[in-house]
This record gives structure tokens, sequence and C-alpha cells, in this order.
């Protein structure tokens, strides 16, 4: 996964939520730009859950970015 891309996943608008799959068959949730934060040097994001626990994600690890909803009219 290209920084790039992860960038225009989370700066699209409308923003529309998304799932990362990650190469272990994992998913993570990011149902709001807000949740989700680029490491400056983009190799990483880290996502927060409603749970007020966190994901630190590596992007070379990602294998797909899954758009669960359509943004709204």
């Amino acid at each position: 996964m290209t920084n790039e891309r992860m960038l225009a996943a989370l700066r699209q608008r409308p923003f529309r939520p998304f799932l990362i799959h990650l190469a272990d068959g994992r998913q993570v949730a990011v149902k709001h730009p807000e949740q989700a934060a680029m490491h400056p040097q983009g190799r990483t994001v880290i996502v927060d859950q409603a749970d007020e626990s966190w994901n630190v994600v590596d992007l070379l690890l990602v294998t797909d970015l899954e758009f669960r909803e359509q943004p709204a009219a």
C-alpha cells in the first residue's frame, strides 16, 4: 500500500468509511477521518477505536482498502 493511496482514502470528501485489510487476515475499520493519523514519514497509520484501543498499521502489510458505505448525497 502506498502512503499516497492511504492519504487519498483519509482525505476524500465526502469521507467514505473503509476497512483496512492486512496480510494476516485482520481488518481494521476506519469510520471517520479523524479516527486515523499517518506517521509523518508515511509508513504507519494509527487508528483509534471506539473502545479507546488503537491499532498501529504498517502500510507494507496492507493488502486492500474496502469502502463499505457510499458517501452521503
